[in-house]
């Protein structure tokens, strides 16, 4: 009697995070492409944050990496990036479903759109795009989960 009181109080205390969509991100991720290794890690929803990192190590050796976070504000749920460190561009969540993510800021230059999705493998998929599905200019990156 006493453990069931205490787990539905925990319960109680700690009502589903409404990122738990968001959780099929969570992980490390490696890929390879054109010579690039790219990598990206993503904690585990809680307290209403996903933190994110984002890696391009290119063959001669430099790097370019990006800050991320997901994050749960009044007015939604909005992914923000810092690429190298810099200036934080924040993205609205505006769909998903299961396994899939999208973030959408009409007003920024490039990318407007930015999507996450397992593939039936159960690699992660991100694209970045101008939100228009035939750009021309869009990015993707295909990672397999790394096991630390």
């Amino acid at each position: 009697m006493f453990t069931a009181v205490l787990v539905f109080s925990f319960i109680l205390q700690n009502p589903p995070s409404p990122l738990e969509p968001l959780a099929f991100m969570a992980g490390t991720w490696r890929g390879a492409q054109d010579g690039v290794t790219t990598e990206e890690h993503w904690t585990l929803p809680a307290g209403g944050i996903m933190l994110g990192l984002h890696r391009d190590v290119f063959g001669d050796g430099k790097a370019f990496f990006e800050y991320l976070r997901i994050e749960v504000r009044e007015d939604g749920i909005y992914y923000v990036a810092s690429p190298k460190g810099r200036g934080a561009t924040s993205f609205s969540y505006t769909s998903g479903g299961k396994n899939r993510a999208v973030f959408e800021n009409p007003d920024h230059d490039y990318p407007k759109r930015i999507t996450y999705s397992l593939d039936p493998e159960g690699r992660l998929v991100a694209r970045i795009d101008n939100g228009e599905d035939n750009d021309p200019k869009a990015r993707s990156w295909r990672w397999s989960r790394v096991k630390l």
